[in-house]
């Protein structure tokens, strides 16, 4: 019996349980009305991905968009300090909107923008926050321009072509080509691995060729660098003629060593592999023989996932897709030929970057209400659960005694208002990390009603209907329905209250009819809303139309008969094959039928009655078949179409037993298609009334069959017919039959034990399903004893499905076993299974940790092992964290991030190879030891120096053209020197299409950054090859060929104007032009003026005129201007004659020559001169201005009209 301090405590305890009540979080509808007047805090709802690579063509754009009310305001963070967007001008933030715009118009380079950015969104209520996106920029760098030595090999003998690709971002895409960018042939014996290299299993003498060539794609920037090509050379004993190649025979005849097969990739006899959930795991064999190989797999303890396993180029690669815990393992790939065979172990270590188990959500609580927050996630290792509000930890946030933190759990007791913020769980481990915002939000407002007022809702008698009232105050309200006013409540009986606020009159009456009210009570008020209910009568087809088969000619009518409720309008309408069917002249359609007169071919098919009203609808359909005259006999009912037969009837049990009973039935019509199958269903009464399943089906000339059931349960059956057409209707159901109960004969599936503390076992296994049970009163014996201990097994018995053994030693294995009972019995053991204790933290650190032989870029580590019982758990590895502790280059900021490296090996003094590392630095390092949950004390910390190597790529390199012939480079120092800069290189060679020319070196020293060449001719291009110097030699190249610049159109224009071909063709262009300009002046002359003495003997014709001063004027058909205008315009005043006629022409220096309607305006004084024989002294002189002082020379020497009259 309990003491009295016990019995306080329990009393304490069942206190505190009866004090704690947890609202259940409020749900705040999405209604305009609410959402306008609620204030809340920021949530975001739009963001950009975690890791950001952006092309550095592109402005960079980073998403951030959240809510709240009032409206965010918002604020970023780079790597850690506050970004100051508006003292940087390329940067801008959008309005109402935390998206950063970074715009490079101005100028500006995209890596400088390179970081971890993190968005925080800000009102009155709280903190919202992004996660944290690292933004990183494409990245395409040049391929090491090397010269390749020719490959020389025997035939027969195994090879690899290394690729090694320029590291992209992110990485490309490799593969081979030759030199007419055709892809090499891959197959059994020759593929590109995993790292790009190009593997030969065997070579022969067809592979020699001088362009093995490899590419590298890059995605971002859509382009393709090709590594110089390798030449191969195969040394042959006897002469090769590509012509007596044959598959068959590949040698030719020739006698070539075969070898047994060894692995080119991996090397060794094992290695290990690391993958995380849910990636893609890829493992690779290629192996050397003659002859080819062929590779195998398997895993060891287990079968290969046939789901999710996939073999790719030519069974080399092995691919697993999302990948599970249940894939870690033991892999090992055999290759196998006709000498023999080799293998290789891999080892493949499964972790996971966090994930969700219970992602923490948005909690509305009202004023005194409780909650909580939840956050649990898992991972390998166990991820850190960190909480923060509204950005800053939660540890440094002033206390509040409403809240406690729990773990992964935060507890709130009686809220108060303006307690309103944002939570962040972040869950990491050293894979990656989770982050999430979960909104905190206490409110208070009265109760509202929020659908419309006063509805009137029609229904049909005897149908269940839902009457709506949606509401939302805080605290949540409490509704209750009444009816006209009056009553204490409707709920219970023929109605009923869901927690939304519907209420549901399960089978609506006349009597149901009226006012309904709704009312919703809070401490801050109440509110209401009234629904009127209106029953109505079904609409129902009472003589529904029948399959018909007439007589081509005849009439056929359809009966359809409506009754409904005389309060609605109903239309009856018809369709035809689920057509409408138009009435025309020959359908007629009234209130009760529909007739079709003379019925042909074309009337022939399904015919649909369909009566519907406001709130309801009913339907019928017949189909109507039509015959030759000739089918009319007794016979008739053959021509129907065939129909779904008739349900079973008569069901009867006999023969019973304690697991089954004999079910006989008598079949319906079979409506003209035979019945194939008989389906037999059941329903039981105590796991899931009412629903039935599927029992089993048999073949449709059985009538009388045996069923086979489970114990304990209580049945009744029901048979469905199945033809050509369709499934019966189902039969009535058979009386019930219980079978009686026995022990139980399944065995729980999934049994497994492990350790969720360092001192316990969780046996967990699924239950039995609910027809395994086989009686009442299901339970589970679990024994467990230490593995190989000899000792008694201890069980116990639960009714649950999972059972914690406490006080356990720390990873022990122990043997599991479990079996079922019932008041019946016991059922089968399963077999034993092997399970494990908790792991707790490895207790001794690896020692005597040392590097040797360091490089510029990698050394050999040496530690001393520990002793595998200290591990305390499962042996996952030694995991090395290694940084950069400083860059021997003077000035240099590095970053000192830790990273880390996982070696796995039991050897009692194991080594590893440390690769990847900046040369010319300082680093440190220091091991622990890893099991599945936790990692040992670290060893001692080791220092070191890498090696001076070759300088990285320059950090930038332009070609700009300053003038006509000068091109001017700029470059700057790279960003990892790897050593003391002692200059730059720089070859360059021109280029004119593939075509190269010689190539020409220049050295710089270190601190010059720029240089000018002086092109020889303006269309000169060149291809540059810039690379910067270490005493170890000559670093990362950085390529770049002169563009097209674009004064370069210009300047070709303007050399045009001097080639000898381009000045003859302007001469003849206006020799040309000359000759047309001689011959028009000529043709017009010839129609224009002469002298009067040429014709003076000649009578005037009619229409020749004299003026007044006794000048003539000759009319041509073009020229003749109208008689009464000549007339006119002597009357007119002086400034009338500078005006040109119709009719006149246009002199050699472009200006307007008069008509000639008069010769009056040439000559000197304006008055024609006649010689004694009366012809003109002065003919056709140029016609002066009348302000212009005038010779008395005559004009006829200087007309260049004249002149060229006379010659003609």
């Amino acid at each position: 019996m309990l003491g009295q301090g016990g019995q306080t405590a329990l009393a304490l305890v069942s206190l505190l349980l009866l004090l704690w009540r947890e609202a259940a979080p409020i749900e705040v509808p999405q209604d305009p009305k609410i959402l306008k007047d609620l204030k809340q805090p920021p949530t975001i709802i739009k963001q950009s991905v975690k890791d950001y690579i952006v092309d550095p063509r592109d402005n960079i754009i980073i998403e951030c968009e959240a809510k709240g009310n009032p409206v965010p305001t918002f604020s970023w963070r780079r790597n850690g300090k506050f970004f100051n967007i508006g003292k940087d001008p390329r940067v801008t933030m959008r309005k109402r909107s935390g998206t950063l715009e970074i715009g490079f118009r101005s100028g500006g380079r995209p890596e400088d923008y390179e970081g971890e950015y993190q968005c925080f969104a800000s009102n009155d209520f709280g903190v919202a926050l992004s996660n944290k996106i690292l933004l990183r920029v494409s990245k395409a760098p040049l391929w090491p321009k090397e010269v390749l030595e020719p490959v020389v090999v025997p035939e027969g003998s195994s090879l690899i072509l290394p690729c090694n690709p320029p590291p992209g971002l992110p990485p490309p895409f490799t593969f081979w080509m030759n030199s007419a960018m055709i892809p090499i042939p891959q197959d059994k014996r020759v593929s590109m691995g995993l790292n790009g290299d190009l593997y030969f299993s065997n070579v022969l003498a067809k592979d020699a060729h001088t362009d093995y060539s490899c590419n590298a794609r890059f995605l971002f920037t859509h382009t393709i660098q090709q590594k110089n090509p390798f030449t191969l050379r195969v040394q042959t004993n006897e002469p090769y003629n590509e012509t007596s190649y044959n598959a068959t025979d590949p040698y030719g005849g020739r006698k070539v060593v075969e070898t047994t097969p060894t692995f080119l990739s991996p090397l060794g006899t094992e290695s290990s592999k690391m993958v995380l959930r849910d990636e893609q795991l890829l493992l690779e064999c290629i192996a050397a023989g003659l002859p080819t190989p062929t590779i195998k797999w398997f895993k060891k303890g287990g079968d290969l996932p046939a789901q999710k396993v996939k073999f790719e180029k030519f069974n080399k690669t092995l691919k697993i897709i999302n990948v599970s815990e249940e894939d870690a393992g033991e892999y090992v790939c055999m290759a196998v030929n006709q000498l023999g065979s080799t293998r290789h172990s891999i080892f493949v270590q499964v972790k996971a970057a966090p994930y969700w188990l219970d992602k923490p959500s948005n909690l509305v609580l009202a004023p005194d209400e409780n909650g909580r927050l939840v956050c649990r996630a898992n991972g390998n290792p166990k991820p850190n659960i960190q909480w923060l509000i509204n950005g800053q930890p939660i540890d440094s946030a002033p206390p509040n005694q409403g809240r406690q933190v729990l773990g992964d759990t935060i507890i709130f007791r009686s809220v108060q208002m303006g307690s309103s913020a944002v939570y962040q769980c972040n869950a990491s481990n050293q894979h990656g990390y989770l982050l999430a915002n979960a909104l905190v939000s206490v409110l208070d407002m009265p109760p509202r009603m929020l659908g419309p007022k006063n509805q009137l809702i029609r229904v049909i008698e005897n149908n269940r209907t839902f009457l709506d009232c949606p509401f939302f105050g805080s605290p949540l309200p409490i509704l209750r329905w009444f009816k006209n006013g009056q009553g204490s409540g409707l709920d219970g009986g023929q109605y009923r209250v869901y927690v939304n606020g519907t209420l549901e009159i399960k089978r609506a009456r006349a009597e149901d009819e009226g006012t309904y009210t709704c009312v919703a009570n809070s401490i801050l008020g109440k509110a209401e809303n009234q629904v009127r209910v209106e029953v109505k009568e079904a609409t129902r087809i009472v003589r529904a139309p029948e399959h018909q088969s007439v007589i081509r000619g005849t009439t056929a009518r359809f009966d359809c008969k409506v009754t409904f409720d005389p309060s609605l309008s109903v239309t009856v309408t018809w369709m035809k094959d689920d057509k409408p069917l138009q009435m025309g002249w020959r359908l007629k359609k009234d209130e009760e039928s529909l007739t079709i007169p003379n019925v042909n071919e074309g009337d022939e098919g399904m015919y649909t009655c369909t009566a519907k009203s406001d709130i309801d609808e009913d339907s019928s359909s017949a189909r109507l078949t039509v015959l030759e005259e000739a089918s009319l006999n007794p016979s008739v009912s053959s021509a129907l179409p065939p129909d779904r037969p008739d349900p079973p009837m008569d069901l009867d049990l006999s023969d019973p037993a304690a697991r089954s009973v004999r079910l006989t039935w008598i079949p319906g019509n079979d409506h003209r298609s035979t019945v194939t199958q008989f389906l037999v269903q059941f329903e039981e009464d105590h796991w899931d009334p009412g629903r039935w399943q599927n029992l089993s089906s048999y073949p449709g000339d059985l009538n009388s069959v045996i069923l086979q059931l489970s114990p304990f349960v209580n049945y009744q059956f029901r048979v469905i017919a199945i033809n050509s057409v369709g499934q019966s209707e189902p039969s009535r159901p058979s009386p019930r039959y219980k079978t009686s109960g026995a022990a139980p004969d399944s065995i729980p599936r999934g049994l497994r034990g492990w350790g969720s503390k360092k001192d316990n076992m969780e046996i967990t296994w699924e239950p039995l399903l609910d027809l395994e049970r086989n009686g009442p009163n299901l339970h589970y014996s679990v024994w467990w004893r230490r593995k190989d201990s000899g000792e008694e097994w201890s069980n116990v018995t639960t009714v649950e499905s999972k059972y914690v053994v406490e006080s356990t030693e720390t990873y022990v294995p122990y043997e599991i076993k479990i079996q079922s009972r019932n008041d019946f019995g016991s059922g089968p053991e399963s077999n034993v299974v092997i399970g494990y204790s908790g792991e707790d933290k490895p207790t001794d650190a690896p020692t005597e940790l040392r590097v040797s032989k360091v490089d510029s870029t990698k050394g050999n580590v040496h530690w001393k092992s520990v002793d595998m019982n200290s591990v305390l758990g499962e042996f996952k590895e030694y995991r090395l964290y290694y940084w950069r502790e400083a860059s021997l280059v003077p000035g240099l900021v590095v970053s000192k991030e830790k990273k880390t490296k996982g070696f796995y090996t039991t050897a009692e003094e194991p080594s590893g190879i440390l690769s990847d590392l900046v040369p010319f630095s300082q680093y440190k390092m220091f091991m622990v030891v890893a099991n599945s949950r936790f990692e040992s004390p670290p060893s001692n910390t080791v220092e070191f120096t890498t090696k001076e190597g070759v300088p990285d790529a320059p950090k930038f390199f332009r070609i700009n053209r300053k003038s006509f012939d000068t091109i001017h480079l700029q470059w700057d120092k790279p960003l990892e020197p790897n050593g003391i800069l002692i200059g730059y290189q720089l070859r360059y060679q021109t280029v004119n299409g593939s075509r190269a020319g010689r190539p020409q070196l220049e050295t710089f020293y270190p601190n010059v950054t720029e240089f000018t060449i002086r092109l020889p001719d303006r269309s000169t291009r060149y291809r540059f090859y810039l690379s910067a110097l270490t005493q170890v030699g000559s670093g990362e190249v950085f390529a770049e060929e002169s563009p097209h610049f674009a004064n370069e159109a210009y300047i070709d224009q303007v050399d045009i104007a001097t080639q000898g071909w381009f000045i003859g063709l302007m001469c003849a262009i206006a020799l040309i032009i000359l000759i047309l300009l001689i011959v028009c002046f000529i043709k017009r002359s010839r129609g224009g003026k002469y002298p009067v003495r040429d014709k003076k003997d000649l009578p005037l014709d009619p229409v020749d005129q004299k003026d007044q001063d006794g000048s003539f004027d000759y009319q041509n058909g073009s020229s003749v201007p109208d008689r009464n205008e000549n007339e006119n315009e002597n009357e007119n005043s002086s400034d009338e004659d500078n005006k040109p006629l119709q009719g006149s022409q246009t002199s050699l220096d472009g200006n307007v020559k008069e008509s000639d309607d008069s010769l009056v305006d040439y000559g000197e004084g304006g008055d024609g001169q006649f010689n004694e024989d009366g012809s003109f002294i002065g003919q056709y002189t140029v016609k002066k201005d009348k302000d212009e002082t005038e010779g008395n020379e005559s004009s006829e020497a200087t007309s260049p009209v004249n002149a060229i009259y006379s010659l003609a």
